[in-house]
């Protein structure tokens, strides 16, 4: 928890409602996101025993139960009946194409011009799209045990959209809950903040009371029952184990089952229809808030996994391994560490509140050019060349050195500013002495405008987004003993009946 968010709940608490945390939002909100609300059955791993899905928050959703989670062949028909939502839902965006120039404009590459994005409600709910999909993938359609075709298929972009969940910055698949406190701080406890109706209490209480007095109240489990996948345990074991226990008599006496079912399905919606209402209260929410400048760029890279995943699947590709390999860990192991570096930056270039932080840290400042030499010119070298200097004061922690690159999210150019000097003056403010570089053309005299002029207020942090290649890794056949040696590869590239084993499924 970062400085000014600790401040920010101190003032939710006195105010008596969430503070803003940020300016724009940093999460993409799809126009026609696929709303899923998982429930499992208690003291069971991943034991399905309900689901509502649906994209359209005026239509009725979709409920899907489980009778007995025990029973294999109901978990399986539940998956085929999830399937037959999922998987016409992400089909139908692969219709528009959009072309994207690469390598600076010389070839062109085609990628779908939109992608599916999956909302559940809190970081569980994302934990059992995973484990779902693990135990889904490798299912057989044939022989012993045989599912619905689309079992396996679901199993696999499961596994994709929990996947991308794992990527820094990705919103293919979103919590709700970690969603909203990303851009506000409530008066409560972060673990407070994982029941998403206790959250939204605090976002957005109703008339006449307080964040904390309408938290309050959505712990009630009768009003406002969890968001899943646990359900509450009052529930289970006053009202939903009798309402099993007297479907299974009815199935073993032939007798009255639809009606026991019926009733099932009731008891389940009422513990979902309430989280369903709340999800999309939490859209609206996010979509009231301005999109950061660089949201469109992180889920353009959604997009294009979406692509590059479908003519995988197209192409014939197998399901995704259970584990990964030493080498596809640690490359994997990498890609994230790079994106997360990647999305600090930009969360802090398109939001002066997440570069406040940084400022606090003396990895940023924010002042006033009070002085410039644009014209300044660099004659130590070969080559005469325009190196401009310019004098920030700043009221700010100011910790760099002289030498140390810095970067401006005011100047979208290319252009770094090296530190020549920084000294704390008499009246407490700093001056920091800056040398220009790039984004100024190849002549001796500047563009007008790019060089920052004298009354001029700009930010500096050490901060960067810019490119760097990815690390050296040994190939899959290169893999060192120290790390188990090459995996030993399927024999006929399929995987086995051993991959779909779960203890839990």
């Amino acid at each position: 928890m970062t400085t000014l968010t600790t401040l920010a709940r101190a003032e939710a608490v006195v105010e008596g409602r969430a503070q803003r945390t940020t300016l724009v939002r940093h999460v993409h909100v799809a126009e026609r996101p696929l709303v899923f609300i998982p429930l499992t059955m208690a003291g069971e791993a991943n034991a399905p025993l309900a689901a509502m899905v649906g994209d359209d928050p005026d239509a009725a959703p979709t409920l899907l139960i489980v009778p007995q989670p025990r029973n294999r062949d109901q978990r399986f028909a539940f998956a085929a009946e999830l399937a037959a939502v999922v998987l016409p839902y992400v089909d139908s965006f692969r219709g528009e194409l959009e072309a994207v120039s690469v390598n600076r404009g010389k070839d062109i590459r085609i990628r779908y011009a939109d992608a599916p994005q999956l909302l559940v409600p809190n970081p569980g709910g994302a934990g059992f799209t995973r484990l779902f999909g693990r135990s889904t993938r490798f299912r057989r359609t044939d022989g012993d045990y045989a599912v619905h075709p689309s079992v396996p298929l679901l199993g696999r972009w499961l596994t994709y959209f929990a996947e991308r969940a794992e990527h820094p910055g990705s919103c293919s698949l979103v919590a709700m809950t970690q969603a909203l406190t990303l851009h506000w701080a409530t008066g409560q406890s972060p673990l407070e903040d994982a029941q998403l109706a206790a959250l939204l209490a605090w976002i957005a209480p109703p008339d006449g009371l307080t964040g904390a007095q309408a938290a309050a109240a959505a712990e009630d489990p009768v009003t406002w029952p969890p968001a899943g996948p646990v359900t509450d345990p009052s529930f289970d074991n006053e009202i939903l184990a009798p309402a099993m226990t007297a479907y299974q008599r009815a199935v073993s006496a032939d007798s009255l089952v639809d009606r026991r079912r019926a009733e099932l399905e009731e008891l389940l919606r009422s513990q979902l229809e309430p989280t369903w209402r709340l999800m999309w209260q939490g859209v609206s929410l996010l979509r009231d808030l301005p999109a950061g400048s660089r949201v469109d760029g992180r889920w353009a890279e959604d997009r294009d996994a979406f692509t590059n995943f479908t003519e995988y699947v197209d192409g014939g590709g197998f399901p995704q391994a259970r584990r990964d390999g030493a080498v596809a860990a640690a490359k994997r192991l990498h890609r994230l560490e790079r994106a997360q570096a990647s999305y600090d930056v930009q969360r802090a270039y398109d939001d002066p509140m997440v570069m406040a932080d940084y400022r606090l840290t003396g990895e940023a400042f924010v002042g006033e050019v009070t002085a410039a030499d644009p014209t300044r010119v660099d004659s130590s070298g070969k080559k005469r060349i325009l190196r401009p200097w310019i004098t920030v004061t700043t009221a700010d922690p100011v910790l760099v050195t002289p030498g140390t690159k810095l970067f401006s999210p005011d100047r979208l150019s290319n252009q770094k500013a090296t530190v020549v000097s920084a000294a704390r003056n008499d009246g407490g403010s700093a001056e920091v002495v800056l040398e220009l570089a790039g984004g100024m053309g190849s002549s001796l005299t500047p563009p007008p405008g790019s060089v920052p002029g004298v009354g001029e207020r700009l930010c500096y942090t050490t901060l960067t987004d810019a490119f760097f290649p990815a690390g050296a890794f040994p190939t899959r056949e290169e893999t060192p003993w120290t790390h188990g040696g090459p995996p030993a590869p399927f024999d006929d590239g399929a995987p086995t009946a051993e991959d779909a084993r779960e203890e839990w499924s």
